[in-house]
Formats: structure tokens, sequence, C-alpha cells
């Protein structure tokens, strides 16, 4: 299928207006639905804000691409929209979008058509020529000659990697699988041809894996790019230059990435922390502690699932009573036991040895696994819980990762018994031993004593527990310390103690909420665009999605980072000083009726917590100007064209 046939003069716009990523989107999904490929636009746009939440679709020279593979389009269709004097997308300001849309189960020529325009969109001439279009027949012209021209280029011999004496080759890949892959693809590419380079790109995009890389060309590639959004396999690449970035740097810094290649350092096994990044400043990397976060990340981003889904369902067990699960009491219920069993014993059963096994999967890729969950499961039982669970998920990793290299001395002909025989049941044994022997005990111990100790916390003990726990969840609004504090409260909540999970989830809580009335109340402190974003911070807020604050953060981090402390900390210690428990560990305003004791005062402390919050950012922040709020500014006819580079 050709792209002229999926963008046609309906779906052309080349006079988009608007103030920002909302607006685009809006304008150009109403065209789809105009032309009758989307049957329900509300639900189509709302698809498209889920890919545009994971990461954001502008890709640089002025372009945004935003996209979705949804149920709701009728027919696979691309929009265009050109904005001349450019309009603010996120942190971006771009000219040209384009708004693909894939059906839920598009067929693989569909989404080839549209990533080949993703491959298009990084010729600066291809894209000069957009910008000039005077009408939409123009640009349907434009894209049949680019076609024609693209397919005479593919029918030319492509270079042969295989003997260079200085090759590249690499993986792109983006969540989506849509746009940012080809794009990085075309954008190495092009930067090989212009380093007079030979660079090979594997594609792993919606359709598949395309461009496949041969093992000889591996073999004799001085320097592999992996420039990918998502976990991409790296068995093929050991003992090779291995560089890994970003599709968006991929598509913005080329020809830095292909000459930086050969230089990267060598990468062994999974240990990534040894695969160096691109840019400056992200060598981070490359110490320990990033490496530690990533492989905790790892398994909290697999367990977190089963903790909502136990914590919730044990939740609406409760709704038939407090006792609705115990046999012996008058408010038995059959079915709320069956709830709170399926919760208490099955999901959170499973939580930390889920947690532990994809903390040593991280570590040590698939042969971690087993001996990670079996090692979390040793944990859990044991009496160590989480914390022993963490234990577990690094031990099983590091065990692993040095067992490969033992056993790499083994005969060639032994070397098959490694993954399916000698990595599990070594690897297995040594992790139980320790966490059966070194940590269930005084981890145990150091739980029932900590548990003990909030069970009967009181007072100002009980106020400052609450108002630390609070403000370490949103001081980095997803980071690191957001995670631990996290954690730390499912540990509590797996014990039985659940105040703490309340003052966590109220102050993750409180900073959209609070933004979201700073925008309201104090109009004249924000940008239009930052005002449209307050409306969707309350809705984020109400749903324990601390996240909601962050383009806020990002644009007057000394202001808003104190005030989302300080107002988080208010209602946490609020919710600490009243006894406030909850027993769900997510969920935001849907499980307060049903998994907090004191439900209306409750919603009171989140509310004390947004208004001290409100007033701190509202009365610091300075008044927007007139002249501070234009986003759109009158561009002249000379610049139009260099404006997207």
């Amino acid at each position: 299928m050709k792209i002229s046939e999926l963008l046609t003069v309906d779906t052309i716009n080349l006079n988009l207006q608007g103030n920002g990523k909302d607006d685009v989107i809006k304008s150009l999904a109403h065209k789809l639905y105009d032309a009758g490929k989307v049957n329900d636009l509300d639900a189509f746009i709302k698809d498209v804000w889920a890919r545009e939440n994971e990461v954001s679709t502008a890709v640089g020279n002025g372009i945004a691409i935003p996209h979705a593979k949804s149920s709701h389009v009728k027919n696979a269709a691309i929009a265009f929209g050109r904005a001349l004097p450019g309009i603010k997308y996120g942190d971006d300001n771009c000219q040209l979008f384009f708004l693909i849309a894939a059906g839920e189960h598009a067929s693989n020529e569909h989404l080839k058509a549209l990533s080949k325009l993703s491959g298009f969109l990084m010729d600066d001439i291809f894209r000069a020529n957009l910008i000039l279009a005077r009408t939409p027949q123009d640009v349907e012209k434009l894209i049949a000659d680019k076609e024609k021209a693209d397919a005479t280029d593919t029918a030319q011999p492509k270079p042969d990697t295989t003997n260079s004496k200085q090759s590249i080759v690499g993986i792109t890949a983006c969540t989506a699988g849509i746009a940012h892959t080809y794009m990085a693809a075309q954008a190495l590419t092009d930067a090989g041809t212009k380093l007079h380079i030979p660079v090979k790109i594997e594609t792993q995009g919606s359709s598949g894996t395309e461009n496949e890389l041969t093992s000889e060309e591996i073999k004799n590639a001085s320097g592999i790019i992996i420039a990918a959004d998502r976990t991409i396999d790296l068995s093929r690449f050991d003992g090779k230059h291995v560089l890994q970035t970003s599709t968006k740097e991929g598509i913005n810094e080329p020809e830095k990435l292909v000459q930086s290649a050969p230089q990267s350092d060598i990468y062994h096994g999974n240990n990534n922390s040894s695969a160096k990044t691109s840019s400056s400043g992200k060598s981070q990397a490359k110490s320990i502690g990033f490496g530690i976060y990533k492989h905790l990340m790892n398994g909290v981003s697999f367990m977190l699932p089963f903790v909502v889904a136990g914590g919730i369902l044990m939740a609406i067990s409760f709704m038939f009573g407090t006792q609705s699960s115990n046999p012996d009491s008058s408010q038995y219920n059959s079915f709320a036991a069956f709830l709170n069993m399926v919760g208490s014993k099955a999901a959170f059963g499973l939580m930390v040895p889920i947690f532990a096994g994809y903390v040593a999967y991280s570590i040590a890729d698939r042969p971690g696994l087993a001996p990670g969950a079996i090692g979390g499961m040793l944990a859990y039982t044991g009496g160590s819980g989480f914390l022993g669970g963490v234990v577990a998920g690094f031990v099983a990793g590091y065990i692993v990762v040095g067992l490969k290299k033992i056993l790499s001395k083994l005969p060639s002909s032994l070397q098959g018994l490694n993954p399916v025989l000698l990595y599990p049941v070594i690897g297995t044994f040594l992790t139980a031993t320790v966490i059966h022997y070194l940590i269930n005990t005084p981890v145990g111990s150091f739980n029932k004593a900590l548990t003990a100790w909030l069970q009967h916390m009181s007072g100002a003990n009980a106020v400052l527990i609450g108002f630390i726990l609070a403000a370490l969840l949103v001081s980095d609004m997803g980071g690191p310390l957001n995670k631990i504090t996290y954690a730390f409260g499912i540990q509590m909540l797996t014990a039985g103690v659940y105040a703490p999970m309340a003052a966590i989830m109220c102050g993750g809580m409180i900073p959209p909420i609070a933004l979201g009335l700073a925008t309201t109340f104090f109009k004249n402190k924000f940008t239009a665009q930052e005002r449209e974003t307050g409306k969707v911070a309350y809705v984020l807020g109400a749903c324990f999605i601390t996240e909601g604050v962050i383009p806020f953060a990002g644009a007057d981090p000394l202001r808003v980072i104190p005030g989302n402390i300080i107002g988080a900390g208010v209602g946490g210690a609020l919710s600490m000083l009243f006894g406030i428990t909850l027993q769900a560990p997510h969920g935001g305003i849907f499980v307060i009726p049903i998994a907090i004791n004191h439900p209306l005062l409750y919603i009171l402390c989140i509310i004390a917590g947004a208004i001290v919050e409100c007033l701190i950012v509202g009365l610091t922040k300075k008044t927007i100007s007139v002249t501070d709020e234009k986003t759109v500014k009158p561009v002249d006819k000379e610049n139009e064209v260099a404006s997207i580079f």
C-alpha cells in the first residue's frame, strides 16, 4: 500500500491553528473523523493521548508524529497539518504534524506504508517542499514523487557490510513501532552515507523485524548502535562495541552516534551498565548507582500489576464487612472471602517472587529469572518479605552472571547444558542457600520490629513519619525516591500495617490537584497552555498519578518542587495523625470509598495539602505578562524553511 492512498486531500490542513499539543491532536483527529476514517472521535483521541503520554512524539526538525493503533480506526489513514508560525508541542516548537491512525489489527502493508513516511521526513528537501506547498494537491504530488524516487532507490544494490573494514550495524525500536523506529533508522543510514561508512539498521517495528542483521554482519561490524525506547535482546552482540541510546537521539544526532559507536564499551552478557550511553550528561548509565536503580525499576514494573490487582480485590472484599472473609464471623460472605483470598494469597503471594525474578532477569537475562523468583518466594515465606526479595533478586542475578563466566570454560559440547540445567539448578541452589541461612532471620526480625513500632505509633511520631513518606514520594516525581517510598508502603501493606500507604497515596495525589487549583485561582501566573494542562492535572491527581505535575515542575522547579514537598507532607502528616488506613496500594479517588476507613476525613487531608501547595506556588510565582504568554509569532517568509532545520 502507498502513502498516497493513506494521506488524501480531505485529511490535509495547510493552515493548522492552535495553542498546544491538545489543539493539534483534536484538529487532526477531526480531519480523520470527518473523512470517515475513525468511527469514535473521543475514543480515538484518548488512544492517541495514551501513546503520547508514554513519550512525546515530537521528533525534532520541527516535526511531530502523534500516532496510535486503535480499535476505533475504520481504515488506516494519515492526517497532515502545517502551521508555518509554529505551535508549541510539549517542549518543542513544530511546524509539520502527521497524525497516523492504524487499526488495532492493521495489516503489515498498512504499517509499512506508515513507517515509510517516517523515513521520508528525514529528507531535508522533502520537508522544505512540504513547508512551501501551496495546496493539498501539491502535498499529494510531493508524496507520490517521493514514493517513485524511493522505489528507484530501493531497487539499487545496498552497501555490503559483510567485509567492510569499518561498518556499523544496529537496531531501532520505539514503543509503538510506527514512527520513531523508522525515522531513527533512516537518519543513521543517511549519516553513514554522508560519512562514507556502511551502515545497516534492523528495525523492530509494529510490522515485525525488517532488514534483519546476519551473524556475519554483526561479526564484522566495528560498532553496534541500539537506538531504542524499549528493552532489546542484546545477546547477539556479546563481545562487540555497543552504544545504547534512544530513538530520539538516533534521529537528532545520527552522525555523532555513527562516529562514536566503535569507541563504545564492549558489551558482555547482560551487563547493560557496561554499554555506553551516547549523549553528554548521560554517562550515569555506567555508574553502579544507576545500574542498581535500573534493575530495581525493572522488578517494580513487573510487580505493580500484581500489587494493584491484589490490593483492589482485597479492598472490594471489605465492602461486605471488615470480617467478611473470616469464617468464624457473623459478617462472613463466601464471595468476599474468595476476593480476599485472590488478593491476599494469590496476587500478593506472587508479588515478591515476581519482583525478585525480574530484578535478576534485568541483571543476568533469562537465566536469572528462575533463581530470582524462587529466591523471592523463599524470602516471602521465610519472613523477610519485600526486603528479602530485593536481596534475592540481586543475589540471584549476580550469581548467574558469575556462573556464566565460570561455565563459559566448559567444552563446547557441554555448553548446551548451561541454560537448561546448570544455570537454573546451581543458581537456584546458591540463591536459596543465601536467602534461607543468611537473610531470612535477620531481615525477618527487622520487619517484625518495624511492623510493631508502626502499629503502635501515634502523636508526633506518626505526624513526622507521614510527612516524610509523603514528601519523599513527590520529591522526584517518579524517580528513585518515589519508587523506594512506594515499595516501603507496599512492604507495610503486606505486613498488615495500612496507615503508611494511606499517607503515601494522599501525598501523591496532592501536587497535581494543587497545580490544577493554582491555574484556576492564579490564572495570571500561568500561560494559556499551562492553564489547559492544569485541567488535566485535576484528573491525574484524583487518580494518584503524581507525574501530572511534571510539566509545571519542569517550567518552574524552584517554586513548584518545594511546594510539592510541603503540600504533600502536610497531607501525609494529617493522614497519619487521624489514624487513616488504606488497604489498596493504588486507585486514587476510586478506592477511597471502599479501602479507606475514614473517607471524608481523608478527602479533607488531600484538600488541605492541596490548598497549602496552591498558595505556596500561586503567591511565589511571578505574573505572566501578555508578551510572555504569546506562543505564536509571525515569521518572515525568508525564514519559513529555515525554521524547521
